[in-house]
């Protein structure tokens, strides 16, 4: 019997522009690009050259401080170009596409006849280890220590977030292969969502499943740790998006590095949001192309609204990423009476604005603003209403800004990531960038400690 845990604090943001269930083709793309940043806590060493001919699977960047760590190439091609920022940090490694694709060779491998080390192995030498995060810190893991447990949610509830139930179709076979393949490393965990029927999830083999019934940010792999295992001092957890499993089981049953998916497209900006199957690294403007209603004054993200990354359309497509969302920037937006005026297009928690009459299923338009200036921060318990975890989030905050390590330590600052924070900083009326101040706090304890 699953067991249900009920959650009852968060907040449901219903935007305009959820994607319709079918797919639709874009555009071919000839470039793709592989970005270091979107492995969180990668230092990156490049092992390529301007020139160099890869296949998809041959390493792009190992992290310098764990060279074993490598990162594979999306497709084959040659590598186009190497762009550096200030220090000559890496920034990008972009890869011209073959019009006939060629993979590397790592085998077919019976998942059942391996052992833990020998899928830590494969994962390595085929450079998809890499998508696997840890905890403490939120950072792409290491195979130093291994962990007291794996978690893998299946359940996307940020607004405009794509239906991961949908994405499966077609992969169950990989994602029971992948999820096999993490039980061998150690005590996996499936967190998935009350209203997810289908069989690949709620019968899934070898892994522990946890039903979770409540609002955003029930999804967040963080929330769900903190109630089943939480993550205490000198503990180190996993976590793998979903999507990565399928890469996982799919380089066990074909010998290749496949990292092709299905995303959402969606946002209010968005002409006719749906799905399409995409890869890792592909460019934004062939994944928008015809789909966009307007081409200035749109914010374009990498990843959903509240967590994803401001993106420009020649951008490529994160590693972590499961949808592409557009909505409006707002810079363009003059409202007479500003504040005054009753808003009944506005969303708002406090009931500050009518259109809370219109009930939960009104779908909204919101854009890019911050409607306000930053302030000194309030203590009104805001934050504690909308973040179902064990943590008193407002007394973190103010330890982390304040820099004190052994308050964040007794606050829970090792269970969290920036992302559960997501939703405090929407209701936020301080305008405090709390995911950004979570990720400093979590840098500099990491600093300290290791």
């Amino acid at each position: 019997m699953m067991n249900v845990i009920k959650l009852r604090k968060g907040l449901d943001i219903n935007l305009k522009g959820k994607a319709a269930k079918q797919k639709i083709s874009v555009a071919e793309c000839s470039e793709y690009g592989l970005v270091p940043d979107y492995f969180v806590g990668v230092t990156p060493k490049v092992v390529v050259h301007e020139g160099d001919h890869v296949k998809a699977g041959d390493a792009l960047f190992v992290n310098k401080n764990c060279t074993e760590v490598r990162f594979s190439s999306p497709v084959s091609g040659v590598v186009s170009s190497i762009i550096r920022g200030e220090r000559r940090k890496v920034l990008c490694v972009k890869i011209k596409a073959d019009e006939k694709q060629e993979y590397v060779d790592f085998g077919c491998k019976n998942i059942d006849s391996l052992e833990g080390s020998d899928v830590m192995n494969s994962l390595l030498e085929s450079g998809l280890f890499g998508y696997i995060n840890k905890l403490p810190y939120a950072i792409s893991a290491v195979p130093d220590t291994k962990p007291k447990a794996i978690f893998v949610s299946a359940l996307r509830d940020m607004p405009l977030a794509a239906d991961f139930e949908y994405e499966v179709k077609g992969n169950e076979v990989d994602f029971q292969t992948g999820l096999t393949a993490l039980s061998k490393i150690s005590k996996t965990y499936l967190g998935i969502g009350i209203n997810q029927t289908s069989d690949v999830l709620r019968k899934a083999k070898n892994v522990e499943v946890n039903i979770f019934d409540g609002p955003c940010p029930a999804g967040n792999v963080g929330v769900q740790i903190n109630h089943i295992s939480p993550v205490n001092k000198g503990e180190v957890v996993w976590t793998v998006d979903p999507t990565a499993v399928i890469f996982f089981g799919r380089l066990f049953n074909t010998g290749h590095v496949d990292l092709i998916h299905t995303i959402a497209i969606a946002g209010s900006e968005i002409d006719r949001p749906a799905y399409a199957d995409v890869k890792v690294g592909q460019k934004l403007s062939t994944i928008l192309e015809g789909r966009l209603n307007r081409t200035d004054h749109v914010r374009l993200i990498n990843g959903n609204p509240l967590v994803g990354r401001k993106s420009c359309i020649d951008d490529f497509l994160g590693a972590h990423v499961s949808e592409v969302t557009a909505i409006p920037e707002g810079d363009d937006t003059n409202e007479m009476l500003g504040w005054i005026m009753p808003r009944i297009k506005d969303f708002s928690v406090s009931h500050s604005y009518f259109s809370w009459l219109q009930g939960k299923k009104k779908e909204y338009v919101l854009d890019a603003r911050i409607k306000g200036g930053r302030r000194n921060m309030i203590m009104s318990g805001e934050y504690d209403k909308v973040f179902p975890m064990d943590i008193y989030p407002e007394y973190l905050i103010k330890a982390i800004i304040c820099g004190d390590i052994d308050k964040m330590e007794a606050l829970g600052i090792y269970e969290v990531s920036p992302e559960d924070f997501a939703v405090a900083e929407f209701v936020d009326s301080s305008k405090l960038e709390l995911q950004h101040i979570v990720r400093k706090g979590l840098d500099m304890l990491r600093k300290e400690m290791e």
